[in-house]
């Protein structure tokens, strides 16, 4: 039973003290004009056209490739509000 109760108190010792890692703050969208500007289409495009601009800024961006990780959050958050926008 002891060592029940001192595998507890270390995994919340360690559950408590591991170092975390800053996450990237995601920008917001707050304008069907903003998503179009970031994503570089029409207001008249349809969602072929925003899939289509999405997957070649997301490539350019995408922190893999040597991208920036609020870009590429940005663009992602453009493509979600555009497609949800309908």
């Amino acid at each position: 039973m002891k060592w029940i109760v001192a595998a507890l108190v270390i995994w919340l010792a360690w559950r408590l003290l591991k170092p975390t890692r800053p996450r990237a703050r995601v920008p917001g969208i707050t304008t069907e004009a903003e998503a179009r500007a970031v994503l570089g289409v029409a207001p008249d495009a349809g969602q072929e056209a925003i899939r289509a601009a999405h997957r070649r800024l997301a490539a350019e961006a995408h922190p893999d490739r040597g991208g920036d990780v609020d870009r590429a959050a940005r663009i992602n958050a453009a493509r979600d509000y555009l497609l949800r926008r309908g």
